[in-house]
């Protein structure tokens, strides 16, 4: 019989359940794609326009460019931003690798800076200590849906006239509050934002997409140019660019799923609130923090599990049919690609921590309660 559960309940858990969540607007995304399809414009059909406009009026940003993913939202800023080879970037050692990926790629020097480990974000208080007269930008990552400390980090960029780009692959639909009590969406607060529709996104399209969003529309005419080959009139090529396009078919999805944002994001929090509610008795399992000044859209739900106990409980929900994931294993500055910039294990201690202790649990907008509670039952069962 406990076999039978094991399976059934395999069957219904996803680390993210993209089809429950297709079936629930099928008609809705039916639609859009048939008309797409049927107008024929492939590339740069009318839905991509209408999508930025209406991404655009979500965040109150000034300009919203579209273009092929989240790693190319990332290059395309720093080019526009005239950066140079050899000019320093400060990012966080716990990130995906794309956030510095690019920074490489462009001949520009990524400079680590170690992050929280409450929030996993970059830690303001570094900062200062890492800004020389190259440095040109610091790319904060708002991870696993919940703003960094914006106003901390637009403070420093001020004092050294840097630009900030933010990494809002993660937290598209979160709410930064300032000091004042006013409000800005996570992107729409430093120098640019960029963002990724990968499907397993808060907004998720059906292949790869992206956009980069400022509120400095001079900058935002400059990298619509360079995402578009460098032109702004056909074939009259004003600076170097690159071909990276959101395609008609992706940005009818999202023109969609852009009206359930903020629903999904609600989904999301339920099942957050529901892990705290029944987690968060166990000492050795660190919950998510909330920081006061963001909300969290929950993109991960991830955990710290203490006592070298992580491996032991991903293998343990495992064999109960649970998934789970580990974001990231290693951190930036110890990976391969990456050791020619000199760091060593000990270098970067919290970021090097987390990779040992962080497990992501399965959150999703659809997630069932039985479901759920399965998880949550297996979890106190491997602690007690």
């Amino acid at each position: 019989m406990k076999k039978l559960q094991i399976d059934f309940m395999q069957d219904k858990i996803q680390m993210v359940d993209l089809k429950s969540q297709y079936h629930k607007i099928k008609s809705e995304i039916d639609q859009a794609l048939m008309v797409a399809v049927e107008e024929g414009a492939y590339i740069n059909g009318p839905q991509v326009k209408q999508f930025a406009e209406n991404l655009r009026n979500y965040t109150k940003s000034n300009t919203v460019i579209t273009c092929a993913n989240g790693t190319d939202a990332l290059q395309i800023a720093m080019m526009a931003l005239d950066f140079q080879p050899g000019d320093e970037v400060i990012v966080p050692a716990f990130t995906y690798i794309a956030t510095v990926e690019v920074i490489a790629l462009l001949g520009l020097k990524p400079v680590f800076i170690d992050v929280k480990d409450d929030t996993f974000e970059l830690d303001c208080t570094q900062i200062e200590a890492l800004i020389t007269e190259k440095t040109v930008a610091i790319v904060p990552v708002h991870l696993f849906g919940q703003c960094s400390n914006m106003e901390m980090i637009l403070a420093e960029a001020k004092k050294f006239n840097i630009a900030v780009i933010e990494d809002t692959a993660q937290a598209i639909g979160a709410k930064y509050t300032y000091v004042d009590g006013t409000t800005a969406y996570a992107g729409t607060i430093g120098t640019v934002g960029t963002t990724s529709f990968f499907p397993s996104k808060n907004l998720g399209c059906f292949g790869d997409g992206g956009a980069i969003l400022t509120q400095d529309i001079i900058l935002g005419n400059k990298i619509n140019m360079i995402a578009n080959h460098g032109q702004e009139k056909k074939y009259h090529h004003q600076v170097v660019g690159v071909n990276s396009r959101l395609d008609t078919v992706q940005a009818a999805i999202l023109d969609v799923k852009l009206k359930y944002l903020d629903s999904y994001s609600e989904a999301r929090q339920k099942v957050a609130q529901k892990y705290d509610s029944h987690l968060g008795g166990i000492n050795e399992l660190i919950l998510p923090f909330r920081a006061s000044y963001s909300t969290h859209v929950f993109n991960q739900y991830t955990c710290r599990v203490l006592n070298g106990k992580r491996d032991d409980l991903k293998n343990y929900l495992a064999e109960k049919g649970i998934p789970t994931m580990i974001y990231y294993p290693i951190p930036v500055h110890l990976q391969e690609a990456y050791k020619t910039y000199g760091h060593k294990q000990g270098d970067f201690p919290v970021s090097e921590q987390l990779c040992r202790e962080v497990i992501s649990l399965p959150i999703h907008t659809e997630m069932q309660e039985d479901v759920q509670q399965y998880i949550i039952d297996n979890i106190i069962s491997f602690f007690h």
